[in-house]
């Protein structure tokens, strides 16, 4: 069977394109090879300067890590109960109080606020890390005192707790005091007592300091009024503890 000249020109069309292709690819690799065999017979060119300078070495030893009776850090981490004044001579713990010292977790502490579900709700977006309470009694006067750490990733919420502690304290009516070296440590007295039916009235003041993720707070409760004295003593003491 006899091809028509338009088949035989097709057929001629592909047969040339394929040839030419395959003299492109051929040509490209000798053109590779070629430029490869001259490249390998030149001499190494050098890099140019790298245009960083080069630093000198620090010479010498760091400084030594503090040890842990300085560093703050390592005395917080620890065991929040041991950093807790202890009572003195001749006070006693009220009884219930194994070791005169007790842990308060998130829902205790909040109980112990007017309204727990909404302290609770702020202690969280507090970030409470922990806290831990003592207690005595001694020459007619309660003491407690009170530590709560929080993790502070995302603002300083101790600094936070004492003001807020303090705002509330100045809305009775007290005489107030700065605690010697606590920056803006407060204590407060309070010149009325409170009162609450079937109960006697009752003298109060109160202390609220921070050091670091920790905010300290102090309450003495008595039938008398609570001397400026026991009161700035009691925080004072407290926040060297620190």
């Amino acid at each position: 069977m006899e091809r028509t000249e338009e088949e035989a020109g097709r057929r001629r069309k592909g047969r040339t394109t394929a040839l030419i292709g395959t003299a492109l690819v051929l040509g490209l690799v000798a053109g590779t090879c070629t430029g490869y065999l001259v490249q390998a017979g030149r001499e190494p060119t050098p890099l140019p300067p790298l245009s960083q300078p080069v630093l000198a070495q620090a010479r010498g030893e760091g400084p030594a890590p503090l040890p842990a009776s300085q560093d703050r850090r390592v005395r917080t981490d620890g065991d929040l109960r041991e950093l807790l004044l202890k009572k003195p001579r001749g006070a006693k713990h009220p009884e219930g109080l194994k070791e005169g010292v007790r842990w308060l977790d998130l829902t205790a502490l909040a109980e112990t606020w007017t309204q727990p579900g909404e302290a609770f709700g702020d202690l969280v977006m507090d970030e409470f890390r922990r806290s831990a309470m003592t207690v005595w009694e001694d020459d007619g006067y309660t003491v407690e005192i009170r530590l709560t750490q929080f993790r502070q990733e995302e603002y300083t919420a101790a600094t936070d707790a004492v003001d807020d502690a303090q705002r509330w304290a100045e809305e009775r009516p007290n005489d107030s005091w700065a605690i010697p070296g606590t920056g803006n440590g407060r204590a407060y007295v309070m010149t009325e007592p409170g009162t609450e039916p079937g109960f006697e009235p009752e003298y109060t003041a109160e202390a609220h300091a921070w050091r670091g993720d920790i905010a300290m707070s102090v309450w003495v409760t008595g039938l008398e009024p609570v001397p400026e004295k026991r009161i700035t003593d009691v925080a004072e003491r407290q926040m060297e503890r620190l």
